[in-house]
């Protein structure tokens, strides 16, 4: 491999490396493509006039690429979709009559490759997606391309939405209507995501319904299960569009007789995802509540993985349900370093997270989905944390239906079920 660590960072793409960092979808969008198209090395790139940066990878064939590192622009083909602003695939280089030829596959001993510009709105090149291996990949299906557009796609995104969380920061410039053109790009693009997602996802089911035992067949499950976490990022997006453009979330009520046990399940399965803490439960619903029970369900794990996730791992997560004729009420506490008030006034806010410059696992739209699934059933969400535990409840009233369909019931003085 011919690398270039002589020159220092500049300075831009240092923030550029930085930056893609933060994007917690980044090593999940890298290991898919991977899994989808059988490549086992993946990059984005910063790729300028002068210059060919890795920003993050995924690496299974010990390529040695890192964020920071930086191959010799020339010697990349990286340096011409620049020039040209196209794809370039191929996945049997030494039986292609054009990259037969190329030096670039000759030097980096490649047989598959495929990479995708990556552009900002105002048409800038930024960088690109790519996947190489030393081996061949089938790699004619048109919705690989597709799909690692949208990809590509997605990045620029959250680049142009850190970038705009940064300038509303520190010069407050515009900020309704700079969020007006994301959530309306994001509602399209959430949209458009879903039918390669669902292709994928079929694909492998019927993969590994058709795969014996085997390693081919758990790579087949692991894409089912990847695919299931972007398509709840893509439901978060969506769900945060509908909200912001005036939509709100939408719910379909109905009078369950069993919430306990569905919302019993959902901390079931998020305590499969935390094998390692304990979840305590305290069930005491005694009457039956209209509400919507997916979206119930959603607030509550949200709520629940969260306290896991953030919570101190020697301490449980502590959950209560109850109702009355009144009220239900549901509360999830967790013990461990209190949250900052200034934190705390904009927890239920989007895109909020943590200070910490390492990734984290999804795009900071939990809480303020569960505060909005809260509102859509005329209910409230709030929280507390002192230096015992960090308190979620979430209150709505338990009365007829065609009350409970009225979103602008007021719930400041709701009372505590009995």
């Amino acid at each position: 491999m011919q690398t270039d660590s002589t020159t220092r960072l500049e300075p831009s793409i240092a923030r550029d490396i930085a930056a893609i960092g933060r994007i917690a979808a980044v090593p999940m969008i890298l290991q898919v493509i991977a899994q989808t198209t059988g490549m086992r090395f993946t990059a984005i790139a910063r790729v300028t006039d002068t210059s060919w940066t890795t920003c993050a990878s995924y690496d299974q064939i010990d390529f040695g690429l890192k964020p920071g590192d930086e191959l010799v622009l020339e010697s990349t083909i990286c340096n011409e979709i620049r020039q040209h602003h196209r794809p370039v695939v191929f996945g049997h280089a030494s039986a292609d009559a054009h990259f037969s030829q190329h030096p670039t596959p000759k030097m980096y001993g490649l047989e598959s490759y495929i990479s995708i510009p990556i552009f900002r709105s105002d048409g800038s090149f930024f960088g690109t997606l790519c996947a190489i291996d030393p081996a061949p990949a089938k790699l004619d299906d048109s919705n690989i391309v597709k799909t690692m557009t949208l990809f590509a796609q997605l990045i620029a995104v959250q680049l142009e939405a850190q970038e705009r969380q940064e300038l509303t920061d520190h010069a407050l410039l515009d900020a309704q209507a700079t969020a007006l053109l994301r959530d309306q790009f994001i509602a399209v693009l959430g949209h458009d995501l879903r039918t390669p997602l669902q292709s994928i996802s079929m694909g492998a089911e019927v993969l590994e319904a058709t795969l014996d035992d085997g390693r081919e067949r758990r790579i087949a499950k692991h894409i089912q299960n990847s695919c299931r976490r972007i398509n709840d990022l893509v439901h978060n997006m969506l769900d945060f569009a509908r909200g912001r453009l005036g939509g709100g979330i939408p719910i379909a009520l109905d009078r369950s007789h069993d919430l306990a046990g569905d919302l019993e399940h959902v901390i079931s399965e998020v305590q499969r995802t935390h094998p390692g803490r304990a979840i305590e439960v305290h069930s005491a619903i005694r009457h039956s509540v209209p509400c919507d029970r997916r979206r119930v369900a959603q607030l509550l794990s949200n709520l629940v993985s969260n306290a896991a996730t953030h919570g101190a791992p020697d301490q449980p997560v502590r959950v209560e349900l109850r109702s009355d004729d009144a009220l239900f009420e549901l509360v999830v506490e967790n013990g461990g370093q209190p949250i900052p008030a200034d934190k705390l006034a904009r927890l239920f806010q989007p895109f909020t997270r943590g200070d910490s410059a390492s990734p984290q696992p999804g795009l900071g739209l939990g809480l303020y989905i569960a505060a909005e699934i809260a509102k859509a059933h005329g209910g409230v969400l709030e929280v507390s944390s002192d230096v015992e535990r960090t308190r979620f409840v979430f209150r709505m009233p338990a009365k007829p239906l065609v009350l409970a369909l009225d979103r602008t019931t007021t719930t400041d003085a709701l009372p505590r079920p009995q």
